[in-house]
């Protein structure tokens, strides 16, 4: 069997077609239980139950550097690159014996974090030219001058939060 140029072009974009349908959902944050059976085991305590999610970064599109009149050089020179990332959601359980001072009411400790979003920006560069534009009355040739320098903040935003509750035997 011989295969032509369209044949094998047509073959190409069917696998691309097919790679592209099978790509999973990006996910928020990958669910961790935290194994402390080991210590429950050895020492005969009773520990906390941890379940969490370990967050999965996305990174944006820095932005653009932009000319302005004036300056040789592009602003922001180093851009800012946004972060965005869901903290998932975090609960805690821990036994609490003995609340009320009796065996009887032993009770269940818990605190939760609800999942949020979280989004960040890096910091970034700001550089002036040490050289100014062109000088007509200096013959064409720029004039020294001093050079800037400025850093952009980093940016964090979010609202996390925590419930804690505790929970009686009835």
């Amino acid at each position: 069997m011989k295969m032509t140029a369209r044949g094998s072009i047509a073959a190409l974009l069917t696998c691309m077609a097919a790679a592209g349908v099978a790509t999973p959902a990006a996910a928020d944050g990958v669910p961790v239980g935290v194994p402390l059976e080991g210590v429950e085991t050895t020492t005969g305590l009773d520990v906390p139950r941890i379940a969490t999610a370990v967050p999965l970064p996305v990174v944006g599109a820095p932005e653009a550097p932009r000319m302005h009149k004036g300056d040789m050089l592009p602003t922001p020179l180093l851009p800012a690159v946004p972060i965005a990332t869901e903290l998932g959601e975090t609960l805690v359980t821990s036994p609490l014996p003995n609340l009320a001072g009796r065996p009887e009411t032993d009770g269940e400790g818990s605190l939760e974090s609800p999942a949020t979003t979280v989004r960040t920006r890096t910091p970034g560069a700001v550089l002036g030219s040490p050289l100014t534009m062109p000088d007509g009355s200096n013959f064409g040739l720029p004039n020294l001058t001093t050079p800037k320098l400025g850093l952009l903040t980093p940016e964090i935003t979010g609202a996390p939060q925590a419930l804690l509750g505790v929970a009686l035997p009835r």
